[in-house]
């Protein structure tokens, strides 16, 4: 498995080539210690129930721009994590259809302990303690998913590239962050949130999740980051990119990631596009989540470095 292109940074490459598993402690570590050595300057901070380890690049007090993505990885499911932002009613009853089977087997479980107790009050409890045990096991404690190429490497690569290729005086302008714990609910950035509260309060967070796969580069803008970027943002990415930029609001626009507990942001995601579900972002939290697109990931670094410049 490798990257589509080979425009990126060696630091890029090895991170892909070697460090794509990042979910138990130890895979952490090991990614962490990483990209201490090639970034020394990097601190981490550490706190929050469960844990976080949040990386940070550059001085955040007097950043202009942070941004962001997360470095967790999820467990391998067995169904896709099925996104389609602009079509929020299929994206709930797809929710509902994964659900269902979940339910079916608490309902058994139920039935079974109902059967033997002839108590509906302990069959009651100890069912729903069975489904959140179970939903617990295969969302949060099941295997590693081994191929995280777009949720979220693609993000982590997308924020180390613009990092790397901003000049000095650009990069006095920005600050970096790599939240832990996105896939656990958003708990490493809720986090960074009560330690930096001015911080993610003001500043213009641009984050970047699953923007590998995909031609259709879609950024969503909060109410304040619309009224204050979109206008750059678009002139931007207007002049440099042979892939479609969408630029989209929150209001009308769900997309579920570390941006959202903060008012001044920008979502961005790739997502493919078929007529009858409209933009959808597929093959995630599963073995087929091995596509990785450097084209996209030079529009991204392009745009927002020449977005740097006017700011």
């Amino acid at each position: 498995m490798t990257m589509r292109g080979d425009n990126v940074t060696n630091v890029s490459n090895v991170l892909f080539e070697k460090y794509q598993v990042r979910k138990t402690k130890q895979q952490k570590n090991e990614f962490i210690k990483f990209l201490k050595n090639n970034f020394p300057e990097m601190k981490v901070e550490e706190g929050g129930i469960p844990k976080s380890r949040n990386l940070v690049f550059g001085d955040l007090d007097n950043a202009k721009i942070v941004f962001t993505a997360h470095y967790d990885t999820c467990a391998v499911l067995p169904f896709p994590n099925f996104i389609m932002p602009k079509n929020i009613l299929l994206t709930i009853l797809y929710s509902v259809l994964i659900c269902i089977p979940f339910f079916f087997v608490t309902g058994v479980v139920f039935s079974v302990i109902e059967y033997f107790s002839c108590d509906f009050l302990i069959s009651y409890y100890a069912s729903v303690i069975f489904l959140f045990a179970l939903i617990l096991l295969v969302f949060i404690l099941g295997k590693p998913n081994k191929h995280t190429a777009n949720d979220n490497t693609s993000g982590v690569i997308t924020v180390l590239e613009i990092m790397q290729t901003l000049t000095d005086e650009q990069r006095e302008k920005c600050a970096f962050v790599l939240f832990d714990n996105e896939e656990n609910g958003l708990l490493g950035s809720a986090y960074f949130r009560k330690v930096h509260k001015k911080i993610a309060k003001e500043k213009l967070i641009i984050n970047f999740d699953c923007v590998g796969d995909g031609d259709n580069i879609m950024l969503v803008y909060s109410k304040k980051s619309k009224k204050l970027y979109s206008d750059s943002l678009k002139s931007v990415f207007s002049v440099i990119s042979d892939k479609t930029i969408l630029h989209e609001n929150a209001s009308t626009t769900f997309y579920p990631s570390d941006q959202m507990g903060f008012p001044n942001n920008v979502a961005v995601a790739a997502l493919n596009r078929k007529s009858f579900v409209g933009y959808y972002m597929s093959r995630i939290h599963t073995k087929n989540d091995t596509i990785c697109d450097t084209r996209n990931i030079t529009t991204l670094v392009e745009g927002f470095k020449k977005f740097t410049e006017r700011i």
